[in-house]
């Protein structure tokens, strides 16, 4: 096999690259979420919780998250210490357990969600909606590949189906739950609450 050494700095420069703007960006994540209390793993738990709909399985929430189990489940031991979600059993199958946002947790979300926003359009801001659209299929394709190379036995064209990015109106129940954090929202939404 020959190495075309252009190439391998390209491959190389590229994976750097890659690696460096997860992490930089990560960074900036914890500065914008810890304004709300939150961790960055935190806002993503929450976030595809609200997503998925709650309650739901740890096992569903590692599948949104894509992450094992396992690791879900110290994370979610941290949440519950922290107020930010609850267990409950199932009554049918006690080895069943469910987890649910608390109000602590739904308000710290309700928060980070435009601040996540905020964040994420000044980032993507020297992007056209045509250079966004080219990223999203790219780092689609990098993804599924790493996906494949771990051969979890992944359906990839499901798997895309099922994406939560993917989802019909995605976008609009965002906008929709940032909508109900502005000051206004939560002072009408206060008015017509009743207490129980």
């Amino acid at each position: 096999m020959t190495v075309n050494s252009k190439s391998v700095s390209l491959v190389l420069r590229l994976w750097f690259l890659l690696h460096r703007t997860r992490d930089v960006v990560r960074r900036c994540e914890d500065q914008v979420f810890v304004e709300y209390g939150l961790t960055t793993e935190q806002y993503a738990v929450l976030s595809v919780m609200k997503s998925l709909g709650s309650p739901l399985r740890v096992i569903d929430l590692a599948r949104g998250l894509e992450r094992e189990p396992n690791s879900v489940s110290m994370m979610v031991d941290r949440m519950v210490k922290a107020g930010l979600v609850r267990r409950s059993r199932d009554r049918g199958d006690r080895r069943t357990v469910y987890l649910d946002i608390t109000n602590k947790g739904e308000n710290a979300l309700k928060l980070a969600v435009p601040a996540g926003l905020e964040f994420v359009q000044e980032i993507l801001s020297p992007l056209s909606d045509e250079d966004r659209r080219t990223l999203i299929t790219l780092l689609e394709m990098v993804r599924y590949k790493a996906l494949e190379y771990l051969k979890l036995g992944v359906n990839v064209e499901e798997m895309m189906r099922n994406e939560i990015t993917s989802q019909a109106g995605l976008g609009k129940r965002l906008i929709q739950y940032i909508s109900t954090s502005t000051p206004e929202a939560k002072r009408q939404g206060g008015k017509k609450r009743k207490t129980t």
